[in-house]
């Protein structure tokens, strides 16, 4: 039957442990140090325990990035797992009743406006963001400062999709009662050591003002097991080796979109991205405006030194060799070298540096040494000329710097390019509503090349030019004679096109919308719920073709931090499903009681909550983050799972941004990699694949479905493209998801110039397009009102743009494309044709038979 595979005790597995341990690695290296006077690490014994994320610890945010585990260890069960004796339990008691109580008023609420709008509670729960409440104070009874010398303080934050942060207390700043509370324990206890179990940046600038604070972790979000990791590390059994993938401000109004994002200026509907290619560390740099902590900082229990060797060039190859030495004493540990360079500047403005490179060590003991060999093709430091549509190497001297993070890279090669050379000829893709003044660069010196440094000339005859053919419109299939089969096709007999050219348009319409269209009477849940092969999977493509030709379905769970499914269902004997077991909020919904329990089968499906994408970046380590993919490919495997919903890979442009905990960085080439790393773990699992996520430009929630991201030519390509560029390139992924946003007027699920011309004609991409749940679906409970002048994205626009499947699809999507194809008209401002159908169902078809082949060829082997 549908279920046997999945387990039906309760009991832990092998499985659970040895990914949970595996989990613990990622986390542990994803922790970063960012203050420590030598107060950490600490012994084992009593010790002061308060601060609300001490026991309501976040594993990850909410939404799709949720995993719903079997069991989360907090920080206070981690301290008393590792050999702590916890002295504060009744203060921790006191704040878990206050927020159980706020929690109770917020759901409340959700419900009474559910009622009144007509909204589904979960859905209003989404959109209005719950903010934990601030900490209850500390009382004389609560101080144990006879009994240890250690206090520790955990700050908590959560976010999700559906709603921005914002800079208020209790989110982006610290509450009033957090920093009371800091203070009366600086002059209470000898050590003070402030944890952030958060998921983006926060105004730290508070922390200066209070100098008993002796270290400062940031703990991130580590998954189901994040208490355990934080012990280990505070304890020095792991030596804290994260970097930060962001910058992080003093003031939030020293990032330069920080007066107009999202709805900070009231207008949540166009927003406008006229800081260009300066982001993130780009900006700081450039504008000379000093963070708090610089992009790629972290400390560590122990130092290291490191020193540029050698350097090389062959054809458009760069090398350079940097020496890595523990110069501590105690302590074994990681380093991250970190590789900079400063581009010539001619006709287009550049920043101070850009990343060009990276790579972690492996632990080195005091004394120890390592050789780091870094490199990258020059080819990637090119800039993208909007006025020529072409990317360009300028003439001049590139400064290739060398360093622990932004702040600290030091010059030492530069490497010459005598002449200007064009990489690529393409032509503009993203014209359209771009009527703004992006922000000018103060003008750098003609000729900062230090004195003294190893000097190398690049060919640039060695230097390729690609040029681009571009798809004007589509042409429709053959048909052959006979019926041809799905395993007609698994069998080299005929070929995907000779079966999808078979087609009638309504099957061709079926296999570009998720399988929920046919579904969508029965009153099961669109949003992390439309499967009925896996449940609590996010959906599935049709079956309409099953039974006539043999072609299957496959099936989708969501991410980026795990798999999010059911974790404890129930089926009838006969396999039927119960209905009921959905995690909606922090509780599953009860099953139908109208089912006798003796008639039922329970079934588990516990996945691993691995550390945020946040986090994840934070560890520069892509071989644990390729174990991390295989983590999750493994439990694809075991539940069957086809393709992940992940990795998440768009620019923290803002750090109010609530998807900002899924995403990897402010820097394109880090989360390129990252998502590059994490792809090859899951996909080196036979017939599994990961859908990178949201394309593009979606650095907003507040009004997802009908924002218009405003973003010059110059700045989507070299900042917001990158990333997925080099996924693709690097990976391979089977699935691309679209966003929820319009780019410069046009929804992104719409958008041929950035689904067929940018990914497929220009990339290389050969696998399939999917929508983000929802995108064609003109519902207000679903998208909330819309009160923009942008319409919801169109269905017969997404097959005419080449964005293959509607997920997770409703009669309505079908209808649309049925008649525009059949009639030849145009329905919601989209024409597409019969060979457009044939496309996108071919893609669809395509990766089925992909996953099916790579399943084949792995039992052969077996």
């Amino acid at each position: 039957m549908l279920y046997d595979n999945i387990p039906v005790t309760d009991a832990i597995t092998e499985r659970e442990l040895r990914h949970e341990a595996l989990s613990e690695q990622a986390g542990g290296e994803a922790v970063v140090l960012l203050k420590n006077n030598g107060t950490l690490p600490i012994k084992k014994g009593a010790v002061a325990l308060y601060g609300p994320g001490a026991r309501e610890t976040i594993t990850g945010g909410t939404g799709s990035g949720k995993v719903n585990g079997r069991r989360s260890i907090n920080i206070e069960e981690g301290l008393k797992e590792g050999g702590f004796e916890i002295l504060t339990s009744g203060w921790l008691d006191r704040y878990s009743d206050k927020r159980r109580q706020s929690f109770s008023e917020f759901k409340e609420n959700a419900a009474r406006q559910s009622e009144r709008i007509g909204m589904p509670e979960h859905l209003v729960m989404m959109h209005n963001h719950f903010y934990e409440p601030a900490p209850v104070s500390i009382e004389p009874e609560d101080i144990f400062n006879d009994r240890t010398d250690t206090a520790i303080y955990v700050i908590y934050r959560n976010s999700g999709e559906g709603a921005d942060r914002r800079v208020m207390k209790g989110d982006y700043l610290f509450y009033e009662e957090e920093l009371e509370n800091l203070r009366l324990l600086s002059d209470k206890y000898e050590k003070l050591i402030l944890i952030l179990n958060i998921g983006g940046v926060m105004d730290m600038k508070e922390t200066d003002l209070i100098p008993g604070i002796g270290a400062i972790l940031l703990m991130s979000q580590l998954g189901n097991t994040g208490g355990r990791v934080i012990t280990r590390v505070l304890t020095g059994e792991v030596v804290p080796s994260g970097r930060l993938s962001d910058t992080w401000a003093r003031n939030y109004e020293d990032y330069p979109s920080s007066d107009t994002f999202s709805d900070n200026d009231g207008d949540v509907n166009d927003e406008y991205y006229k800081e260009g290619i300066f982001t993130g560390y780009r900006y700081f740099d450039t504008f000379s405006v000093k963070p708090f902590y610089p992009f790629g900082y972290g400390l560590s229990y122990t130092e290291f030194s490191l020193a540029g060797v050698s350097a090389s060039v062959k054809g458009s190859l760069f090398s350079v060799k940097v020496r890595v030495e523990n110069t501590g004493k105690v302590f074994a540990g990681k380093e991250v070298v970190q590789v900079y360079v400063s581009q010539p500047e001619g006709r287009l403005k550049k920043p101070v540096q850009v990343l060009a490179g990276y790579k972690k060590t492996g632990e080195l003991k005091p004394g120890e040494r390592e050789d780091v060999d870094i490199e990258f093709d020059i080819r990637e430091l090119a800039s993208y000329d909007a006025e020529r549509a072409e990317w360009i190497l300028e003439k001049g001297d590139y400064i290739i710097r060398i360093g622990k993070n932004a702040a600290d890279a030091a010059a030492f090669t530069v490497l010459t390019l005598n002449e200007e050379k064009v990489t690529s000829r393409l032509k503009n893709c993203f014209g359209g509503s771009t009527e703004f003044d992006e922000l000018t660069p103060p003008k750098r010196p003609v000729n900062e090349s230090p004195e003294g440094l190893l000097r190398l000339v690049a060919d640039p005859d060695t230097i390729g030019t690609e040029a681009v053919e571009y798809t004007v419109r589509r042409e429709a299939l053959t048909p052959c004679s006979g019926t041809v089969s799905f395993e007609d096709v698994l069998k080299g007999i005929h070929t995907a096109e000779e079966l999808v050219a078979q087609l009638s348009i309504e099957e061709l319409a079926h296999y570009c919308v998720g399988a929920q269209a046919v579904r969508s009477e029965e009153g099961f849940s669109v949003v992390g719920d439309a499967s009925r092969a896996v449940p609590g999977a996010a959906g599935d493509t049709s079956s309409k073709g099953f039974e006539k030709y043999g072609i299957p379905n496959i099936v989708m769970a969501d991410g980026p931090a795990g798999l999010r499914l059911i974790p404890h269902f129930k089926t009838l004997r006969n396999g039927e499903l119960v209905k009921g077991g959905q995690i909606v909020g922090e509780e599953p919904v009860p099953f139908d009681p109208s089912v006798p329990l003796e008639d039922t089968v329970d079934h588990y499906q516990y996945c691993t909550a691995l550390p945020i994408g946040w986090a994840l970046a934070q560890t520069w380590n892509e071989e644990l983050i390729y174990e991390a993919g295989r983590i999750v490919g493994a439990e694809m495997e075991l539940f069957d799972v086809d393709l992940w919903l992940a990795p998440a890979l768009n620019i923290h442009r803002n750090p109010l941004c609530g998807r900002n905990f899924e995403y990897f960085s402010e820097d394109p080439l880090l989360s390129g990699r990252m998502a590059a790393a994490i792809t090859r773990g899951v996909q080196s699992c036979p017939g599994k694949g990961v859908t990178i996520k949201h394309f593009a430009a979606n650095s907003q929630e507040a009004n997802r479905y009908f924002t218009n991201s405003h973003i010059g030519e110059r700045a989507l390509r070299e900042i917001y493209l990158k990333g997925f560029e080099i996924a693709v390139k690097q990976a391979e992924p089977y699935s691309v998801m679209t966003s929820y946003n319009l780019l410069n007027g046009i929804h992104t699920a719409n958008s041929f110039e950035l689904n067929q011309n940018v990914l497929r004609d220009e990339w290389g991409f050969d696998g399939l397009v999917m929508t983000d749940w929802c995108t064609s679906i003109d519902d207000p409970d679903i998208t909330g009102p819309n009160n923009s002048p942008y319409p919801i994205s169109a269905s017969t626009g997404c097959v005419w743009a080449g964005n293959d499947l509607q997920m997770p699809g409703r009669l309505i999507n079908i209808e649309d494309l049925i008649s525009a194809v059949s009639d030849d008209k145009e329905v919601d401002g989209f024409r597409p044709g019969r060979e457009d159908l044939e496309h996108s169902a071919l893609n669809v078809i395509k990766t089925v038979v992909r996953i099916f082949k790579s399943r084949q060829a792995a039992e052969a082997d077996a």
